[in-house]
């Protein structure tokens, strides 16, 4: 018996050492198949993905479980993947829940490995190269597949009527042939299997669905397409006659129900014909800003396309013509179909064009501006953009993140800084509209019908005002971002549009300065009012911003900061100055320097001395001569020896001072 005992033990031993070693996956095991996957696969655009970076806080596209353990989404929509998807990479992501490689340029097969992790739920492959047949090893927990704008070829699978879980199947624009198998799922809500080459009746099942839903396959029959050769049509079923009375009562029925019917279509077309009579009108009035582009290009991106027939290397050219443009060191992931399907909510409306929050559907927040009278062709526009970019990397300047042109649509991409802009914070500048929170490309519609522009709230209202150390501290981050842009480009790059709507307040009160660079791209129509005081004299003469004219902007800057009054025309309100140079101009030589400075500055005691002195720099810069303002330097310089006074011994107080603030 002891015999037979040692023989059982060695035996069970002999077997498990014949298993193989198999070591549980962990958020390690997800790092090294991204890794596999990016070094084996080509992309234009390059991933921050590196063997020394946390996957789940810093590697674009990439989103980790909340317990960060594993790998669950992963969204690399427009990145130009090229080639195949090399097979036992993201097969390994067996926690993997979301797969958007869609408007890439793959090609070859679909691995089995990948539609068949076992977590997936929600695959997105459209505006691909892929081919050859769909995997019949598909998850059981996929939810949302879509394979759409390929060359797959075959039948569709039968297996997919296992996948029971199922609420859209996308397979429109590929090669699929002959007939459709008879889906019984009970959740599919979303169906697309248009301009293939599928033949034979429409199953029973899926006849609930639209006709667009089958369009484009010629020997495709059955409703709700046309009958079947050889088959009738099915008859009315007979209902039995009525007794007279209920006939009447049907009939007053059927009389009201159609002068209701009447007067709601009537309603309708009277509603069409108004809104049609305002796109006229408003095309009349502005030629600008029409949404053809973006129509087209959302059109692309949502999967349809204005040719049915169009094969798919026309296709990926309008995507690729159509397409955003990230810069380098992006961290965000998104394409242009992820953007126009973002709620939004507009920030406010320049000279330059409206700028808007968009809020996409995983969270991500950014700031899209949306251009308008821009002269230039895309060659220039893209030059421009590129240098845009690279002058862009400072701590004081809003970095741009990415663009998009076409021929009448062009958008800019920013970080969003919630804490607003230092025109909010001055003034309480907002923008009225009373719709919020739509998708932006209904806002785009929207924009050219109603002329909306931005209004000055109750300054009383909302925060607290800027303290002098605060302002100080602005005003010297300002300087600074435009000497930085000053010294780019060979000392040639010009901000030409500096205002405290462009200058945005980070949450620790760092000031940026936002929107430079525009000015070469756009029309110089003649300014608006509103907008006289920020502009140089000379601008308005000659329509050419320079880096003096950005000093001259930037002292009107510093009077607004130091007033409290928005250079702008507002009829009734105390806090704005249409010529705000020209009114501290006169208050200084007619009365005490006092009266100039915003009454909340003038309840902190001894910073007197300070707002003197800081005068003095912003009238320099507002000198008439252009040759007579200071550089971007001096005036750092003049700033930081103002903060520097911080720690001097006594101030004078304002009242015992001469008036030193005069005009230049």
């Amino acid at each position: 018996m002891q015999h037979l005992t040692v023989i059982s033990f060695v035996a069970a031993s002999l077997l498990f050492a014949s298993i193989p070693y198999v070591k549980s996956a962990d958020l390690n095991s997800d790092k090294q198949a991204l890794l596999s996957f990016a070094a084996s696969l080509p992309h234009g655009r390059k991933l921050n993905w590196s063997s020394t970076t946390p996957v789940c806080t810093s590697w674009v596209g990439v989103t980790c479980t909340p317990d960060k353990t594993r790998v669950h989404t992963l969204r690399l929509p427009a990145v130009g993947l090229f080639g195949p998807i090399p097979a036992d990479t993201l097969g390994k992501l067996d926690a993997l829940e979301v797969l958007s490689l869609r408007s890439n340029r793959l090609t070859v097969d679909l691995p089995p490995d990948v539609g068949s992790i076992p977590a997936l739920h929600s695959l997105y492959l459209q505006h691909n190269n892929l081919s050859g047949v769909i995997p019949t090893s598909l998850s059981s927990s996929l939810t949302f597949l879509d394979l759409s704008y390929n060359t797959f070829d075959g039948e569709i699978p039968l297996k997919v009527q296992n996948l029971t879980q199922l609420t859209a199947l996308l397979l429109q624009n590929n090669s699929l042939s002959g007939p459709i198998p008879d889906l019984q799922l009970p959740k599919l809500r979303h169906l697309n299997l248009s301009h293939n080459n599928l033949s034979g009746p429409i199953p029973p099942s899926l006849q609930n669905f639209p006709a667009s839903s089958f369009l484009g396959n010629a020997l495709l029959c059955g409703f709700p397409l046309e009958p079947c050769p050889g088959t009738a049509p099915s008859p009315s079923p007979v209902s039995p006659p009525l007794p007279s009375n209920t006939n009447k009562s049907l009939w007053k029925k059927i009389k009201t129900g159609v002068i209701i019917a009447i007067a709601a279509v009537g309603g309708v077309l009277l509603l069409i014909l108004i809104l049609v009579l305002l796109v006229c009108i408003c095309k009349r009035k502005r030629n600008t800003e029409p949404t053809t582009a973006l129509s087209k290009g959302k059109a692309v991106a949502g999967g349809r396309a204005e040719n049915p027939k169009e094969d798919y290397s026309s296709g990926v050219q309008e995507a690729e013509r159509n397409k955003l443009v990230f810069f380098e060191g992006s961290s965000y992931n998104f394409d242009l179909e992820d953007l126009l399907r973002a709620s939004a909510e507009v920030l406010g409306k320049g000279s330059y064009g409206t700028t808007y929050k968009a809020v996409l559907e995983d969270g991500t927040t950014v700031v899209v501006k949306r251009l308008k009278e821009v002269v230039v062709g895309k060659k220039d526009f893209e030059q421009q953009m590129e240098i845009i970019g690279r002058v862009g990397q400072h701590q004081n300047v809003v970095p741009l993140r990415a663009y998009y042109y076409s021929k009448d649509e062009k958008l800019l991409v920013f970080d969003y800084i919630p804490s607003g802009s230092l025109a909010a914070v001055l003034h309480g500048m907002f923008f009225a509209l009373p719709l919020q929170l739509l998708p932006i490309s209904t806002y785009f519609w929207l924009s050219n019908l109603f002329n909306l522009k931005p209004e000055i709230g109750n300054k009383s209202s909302g925060r607290d005002p800027l303290d002098w150390e605060t302002r100080v501290k602005i005003s010297l981050d300002v300087a600074r971002g435009i000497a930085h842009l000053h010294a780019e480009g060979g000392g040639k790059f010009i901000h030409g549009n500096i205002k405290a709507s462009n200058v945005l307040l980070s949450q620790n009160q760092d000031g940026c300065v936002s929107e430079f660079g525009l000015a070469q791209l756009m029309t110089t129509p003649q300014a608006p009012p509103r907008l006289v005081g920020y502009r140089a004299p000379e601008v308005l003469e000659t329509k050419k911003s320079t880096q003096k004219s950005d000093v001259y902007s930037f002292g009107v800057l510093l009077l607004e900061m130091l007033t409290g009054k928005a250079p702008l025309r507002s009829p009734g309100r105390e806090d704005s100055i249409e010529h705000l140079p020209r009114w501290v101009q006169s208050v200084v030589r007619e009365e005490w320097t006092a009266e100039v400075f915003d009454v909340d500055l003038l309840r902190q005691p001894n910073v007197e001395d300070e707002m003197v002195q800081m005068l003095q720099v912003a009238m320099a810069c507002v000198a008439v001569a252009p040759d007579q303002r200071p550089k971007m330097e001096e005036v750092i310089r003049r700033i930081m020896e103002i903060r520097n006074s911080y720690s001097s011994g006594t101030r004078t107080p304002l009242e015992d001072k001469p008036e030193t603030a005069q005009a230049p």
